[in-house]
This record gives structure tokens, C-alpha cells and sequence, in this order.
């Protein structure tokens, strides 16, 4: 199967494209704006196929006339789309659009699966979210996912294309630097203090809980996604809730002793962050995720289970930057 990567260069799209190259079958095309290397320890890296460039420039490269599936990672995250309004707007909604356009001429029907978040929702929320509950986004991001979202169900309801969009959890915990998410730091509560680094936690409240998910877990549920029947959902609804599961600031501290060692914790800083926080706590935390596991998605087994995987992550890539 020949299938596009957009955002590539990310963290979710390295995972998934060496998954994927683990079937001699599939052909990757990589795009992203950033260096996007094919990843390291792949299977099959003559499998895949680099383009790095803006995606408005890029775009008929990035769609030949083969190509079997597509996979829409490429955005800006939440604090920058707070941050810069037009810019969110340009990549999130208008970089979709075009994508969606060039798919829909080129290759219609083709199977599009959507990167959305969690953050669509609003506040007040029930006491447990469901996909009947109506998305009200407190932010630009959140606002834009949900644009791109309805965008994905009326071009699949008229044929145009095959999509499903799938609302992440916050996903934890993710390798590399710092980004411009206000979630940064439910990873970097773990990824710092176990390179030694510190990390400021921007709510000073042990309390305060999350919904994530591990890497792992995510790519497994991608790569289900490019299985599922057209039918599997009405044409017209094609959102579903990624499996997540609840994990307090306390719940990540504890399992960061647990697997890095209690010395890790004095890395940890907490203070209180205004602007991050209003981000923060407008965000959902409990989901109903029937919908999805009646389909064949997956959830976590704990938060200390995704922490042990990140350190057995850390030692592969010790040895294959040795090798």
C-alpha cells in the first residue's frame, strides 16, 4: 500500500512510518516543513520516500496518482495557535483543505485518516464525555480540529474521500524536545528528569488530571484505522475518541520513582502558569470510550506501563545510535 504522512517529521509520524515499514508491502511518502528523517531501525527504509516543503508548494508531489492512503498529522499545535491566530488557521485548516481538495481530484475515495484532539471539547463538561456530547472548543486549536473534522465527514459523506478523524488523548510520554503544546509537560515530567533535566510542571496541583495516552498504544490504533470497514461509522460521522485513560500529576510522579528512580523526582519544579493554565483546565479528562473499543481500538493497561516503554524506547536508541 502506498500511503502519505503529512507532519512526518513529528514524533507520531516517525513512530508510525517505521511501524509501517515493517511491511516489506507498504510504500511511505514523509512530508513535513522540518527535517524528516526516515526513521532509525526501519525495516524497510528503501521504502520510503522523503519531501520536505511547505504543503501548499508541495502538493502534487505529494499525491500521485497511486496512492492508497493518507495519514494528516501536520498542524500547529495548541499554545501556538493561541499564540499566532493566522498562522493556526493557514497550516490547521487551510493546509487540510488543500490536502483534501488535491485528494479529492486525484484520488477519490482514497482512506484518510485524521489526526483531531480532545481539545474540541469545552467546558462545562459532563461527567463523562461521549461522542454525543457537543464539542465547544475554548481555544483556536481545538476550534480548528473541529473545522477540519467536518470537513473530513462531509467529504467522506459525498464520496470524495474515505476518512475517519480520531481525537487523540494527550500522548505520553512523546521522545525529542519540548513543543509548543501547553500538554509539553505531561510528557516532559517523565522525558527531563530521566535525562537528568529539570522540568517545570505548569499547575501546582497533584491533583490535576489528564487524559493520555501512550505512544505505543496511539500506533497500534493508527495503523487499526487503515483497516476498518467504510462502513464502520455512518458517512456523515466519522469522528471517534481515541482510547485514553486518566492520570493525575501525582499518578505521573509516582510512576516516574517507580521506573527512573526517586532521585528523579528532584528535577520536577511546579509553579503555577497563568496563560498555560486557562488551557489546561479547560481541557476533558474522562471519556466514555465504547464507540472506539467496539470497533477494535485499544486502550493503555497504565500510565507506569507507558513509562517503562519510553525507557526501553530510550535504550534501543542508545544502541542504534552506538551501532
Amino acid at each position: 500500500m502506498k500511503i502519505l504522512i503529512t507532519g512526518a517529521g513529528g514524533f507520531i509520524g516517525q513512530f508510525l512510518a517505521r511501524q509501517l515499514l515493517d511491511d516489506p508491502s507498504h510504500q511511505l511518502i514523509l512530508t513535513d516543513v522540518i527535517d524528516c528523517p526516515i526513521p532509525k531501525g526501519s525495516k524497510n527504509p528503501q521504502n520510503a520516500t522523503v519531501i520536505k516543503g511547505d504543503i501548499f508548494e508541495e502538493i502534487d508531489k505529494l499525491v500521485p496518482k497511486d496512492l492508497q492512503a493518507v495519514y494528516i498529522f501536520h498542524g500547529i499545535m495548541s499554545a501556538g495557535s493561541e499564540a499566532n491566530f493566522d498562522l493556526g488557521l493557514k497550516v490547521n485548516v487551510d493546509g487540510t483543505r488543500v490536502l483534501l481538495e488535491k485528494l479529492r481530484h486525484t484520488v477519490p475515495g482514497i482512506r484518510t485518516i485524521y489526526a483531531s484532539s480532545q481539545a474540541v471539547y469545552g467546558r462545562p463538561f459532563p461527567d463523562v464525555i461521549t461522542e454525543d456530547v457537543f464539542p465547544t472548543p475554548e481555544g483556536s486549536y481545538g476550534a480548528e480540529k473541529l473545522i477540519c473534522e467536518i470537513l473530513i465527514n462531509d467529504y467522506t459523506r459525498r464520496g470524495f474521500i474515505d476518512g475517519f478523524s480520531l481525537r487523540f488523548p494527550t500522548i505520553s510520554v512523546r521522545p525529542g524536545k519540548p513543543t509548543q503544546a501547553a500538554s509539553s509537560f505531561i510528557s516532559g515530567i517523565i522525558r527531563e528528569p530521566m535525562a537528568g533535566k529539570e522540568c517545570v510542571v505548569p499547575v501546582k496541583d497533584r491533583s490535576f488530571p489528564s487524559w493520555v495516552c501512550s505512544p505505543k498504544t496511539l500506533i497500534n490504533n493508527l495503523v487499526h484505522a487503515l483497516t476498518l470497514p467504510s462502513d464502520a461509522l455512518p458517512s456523515h460521522k466519522r469522528t471517534v475518541n481515541a482510547p485514553g485513560l486518566l492520570a493525575t500529576v501525582q499518578d505521573m510522579l509516582d510512576a516516574l520513582a517507580k521506573v527512573g528512580g526517586e532521585d528523579k523526582l528532584q528535577y520536577v519544579k511546579e509553579e503555577d502558569d497563568a496563560e498555560l493554565g486557562k488551557i489546561l483546565y479547560s481541557w476533558a479528562y474522562k471519556f466514555d470510550n465504547k464507540l472506539a473499543l467496539s470497533l477494535g481500538y485499544k486502550p493503555d493497561t497504565s500510565f507506569e506501563q507507558a513509562v517503562r516503554e519510553y525507557a526501553e524506547w530510550m535504550k534501543e536508541q542508545e544502541q542504534l545510535n552506538s551501532a
